[in-house]
């Protein structure tokens, strides 16, 4: 054993005084009394006293001695060399990926065990050592700089969590990479059970990793997939599911899906060891629902190491694109265009010969100076309608005799619509109570939509071909505004939902003052609605997210998506050979040159010198103990008179 601070050892010196203080004697108290007659035997004593007597045992100065004894070891550190992994300048990148929360090492998780590997670095570290902590999650972030303190780094380590996403291996390797610089021993620590990923971010200057490696067994059956699809013409959606077993043996499964939290389909099956069971349901789902949820059981025998995997998320998911049934009398290429153009729309032209409509049923139907025998059941844009229906009442022609305004601009309708150049020949009047006149000429309403029905309704009383509508900026924007009031396009466009860690992109409407999304354990960001798109990237949780637009502080639009870990490479929890991971374009090091770090103990000796006090004042405060007449001192008599009457024999 050695010493890092042996002048600590010139503070024994101490004990000096404290010696001294026991071979002092005591200093009585001068009292006067009557007569010293029967004191005459105690006064010769007194008489003859020196200051200083013989050192006699005395269990109080034991203590104190071995008191200062182990404060001035503490003073000393003390410390013995030991094999450390590295020294110097280190790196110490700590995987905190899904897959780290396996069970399959003793004690607990691996994430736990790679924490005591991590402290137990700490505690060896040489004190010109440096590391640097750096968390590998969904994102690599440095917990530390490079320091020397070894509390600060065993705080760090104290609060870290592990995450439910893949670790950000790239990023990790290069803000370990530019510790390098001005470093004359430096080197990277990886405590990982190996689900790196292509992590190539290593430049070829740096030495390569020193791999500790975390892990026992590959047994995990995982949900790798889980997606419904709507089919087209309003049918119900069909599912489809995938277990994966990456074990080295066969497992029984049960998968049980749930709509919107309520139990309604279940399969069971046996899946060989490392293969995929896909899982298809061969009947839609007629039910109606929001979400659907998938849980994953498995019978005694089987052994799953992880079960961040076994739940898997989804919703609804509508036909994206929006179809469009459309018939014109006369042919309008301003309208064909414009519906053609416009993103996520699918245009079937109809015959104007037919005056019925066709069985399947469409998202929105556009009528252009032409109406069927029946109006159908869904969305509809009419155009210059020839004549009256159950829903309105049409009047005489009218011509505009001032400009035309926009009469309701809070309507998303008529959002960014410009109008002051507009011209127009001619105007039906049409009477619809249900409706709202959202732009206005002074004789009559040019554009009315309202809902009657459940359905959704907008009229054009006038010919296209009778204004310069068309042929303004305005016209695009306006045909925009009327698709998405039908049929309101996704804000987020999900189709498989994400993953942990990935980037939202979220398109607010164009109204919104601000979006507000509540994670799956409740927790909720508001973000303002500025710009066409907003990043939303706190998606570190498993499950369902809720997504609402708010207008003027209500609820406008409400979107639900789904995150999940369908990750193969933390899903496989197989612990990876060191010699398998390639970094940088060459081998991670499996053990370096052996090191030599320093244990120190200095904390044992702090701790049993202060046990130690307390017990020198327990035993202290007992001798304070003063005798009483019923409770005489061990040793002596029960009467103070009888020792007086012995002494005078």
């Amino acid at each position: 054993m050695s010493f890092l601070a042996p002048a600590a050892f010139a503070a024994l010196a101490i004990a000096i005084p404290i010696l001294l203080l026991y071979m002092l004697r005591l200093r009585r108290r001068e009292v006067l009394i009557s007569s010293t007659f029967l004191w005459r035997q105690v006064v010769q004593d007194t008489e003859a006293n020196t200051p200083w007597q013989r050192l006699r045992r005395n269990l109080l100065l034991f203590l104190q001695l071995l008191i200062l004894l182990l404060l001035v070891l503490a003073l000393a550190r003390p410390f013995i060399t030991v094999p450390t992994i590295s020294a110097g300048k280190i790196a110490l990148l700590l995987d905190a990926s899904a897959s780290m929360t396996a069970t399959d090492v003793a004690g607990g998780s691996r994430f736990a065990a790679a924490i005591e590997q991590a402290q137990q670095i700490v505690n060896n570290m040489n004190p010109r050592d440096t590391i640097s902590l750096i968390r590998v999650a969904d994102v690599a972030e440095p917990l530390t700089a490079y320091t020397a303190d070894k509390n600060q780094l065993r705080r760090a380590l104290a609060g870290m969590s592990v995450s439910h996403g893949a670790g950000d291996w790239d990023t990790a390797l290069t803000l370990a990479a530019a510790g390098a610089a001005g470093a004359e021993n430096f080197s990277i620590v990886m405590i990982t059970d190996g689900g790196v990923g292509a992590a190539t971010s290593l430049p070829a200057n740096i030495p390569q990793p020193i791999v500790v490696p975390i892990g026992e067994s590959a047994d995990n059956v995982a949900i790798t997939a889980l997606a419904t699809r709507a089919l087209a013409g309003g049918k119900p959606p069909q599912l489809f599911a995938q277990v994966t077993n990456y074990g080295a043996e066969a497992a029984e499964i049960s998968l049980v899906i749930r709509l919107d939290d309520v139990l309604r389909l279940s399969r069971s099956g046996t899946i060989p060891p490392r293969s995929q069971l896909p899982i298809p349901f061969d009947e839609p789902i007629s039910e109606p629902f929001e979400t659907l949820s998938a849980v994953l059981t498995f019978d005694n025998d089987a052994q799953d190491f992880l079960a961040l995997d076994n739940r898997a998320w989804t919703v609804r998911n509508e036909v994206n694109t929006r179809r469009v049934y459309y018939v014109s009398q006369m042919g309008n290429l301003f309208l064909e265009q414009a519906l053609r153009s416009l993103p996520g729309v699918q245009t079937f032209r109809g015959n104007v010969e037919n005056r019925r409509l066709p069985a399947d049923a469409f998202d929105l139907y556009v009528f252009d100076g032409w109406l069927p025998n029946t109006l159908p059941a869904g969305d509809m844009l009419l155009i210059n309608p020839p004549n009256s229906t159950p829903l309105f009442t049409l009047g005489p022609l009218l011509e505009p005799s001032d400009e035309i305004i926009v009469s309701a601009e809070e309507s998303p309708i008529t959002a960014y619509v410009d109008l002051d150049e507009m011209s127009l020949l001619q105007v039906r009047e049409l009477n619809a109570a249900w409706a709202q006149p959202l732009i206005q000429a002074p004789e009559a309403a040019v554009l009315l939509a309202g809902e009657i029905n459940a359905r959704q309704v907008a009229i054009l009383p006038f010919d296209l071909r009778d204004s310069n509508l068309p042929l303004l900026i305005a016209y695009p924007v306006l045909m925009a505004n009327l698709i998405d009031w039908f049929s309101p396009a996704d804000i987020v466009p999900l189709p498989d939902g994400l993953s942990v860690g990935d980037l939202l992109q979220i398109s607010p409407p164009l109204l919104a003052d601000s979006l507000r999304i509540t994670a799956p354990d409740g927790r909720v960001t508001e973000l303002a609605a500025e710009g066409e798109t907003l990043a939303y990237t706190d998606t570190g949780q498993l499950g369902l997210y809720r997504l609402e637009v708010l207008q003027a502080g209500e609820v406008t639009q409400a979107q639900r998506f789904a995150v999940n870990l369908f990750a193969t490479g933390e899903s496989d929890i197989t612990p990876r050979p060191q010699a398998e991971l390639q970094l940088g374009g060459g081998q991670a090091a499996a053990q370096a040159d052996e090191q030599l770090g320093l244990r120190e103990f200095w904390t044992l000796m702090a701790l049993a010198a202060l046990l130690l006090l307390a017990i020198e004042w327990a035993v202290y405060h007992r001798r304070l103990q003063v005798p009483t007449l019923l409770r005489a001192a061990p040793g002596s008599p029960r009467f103070p008179w009888a020792r007086l009457r012995n002494s005078s024999a």
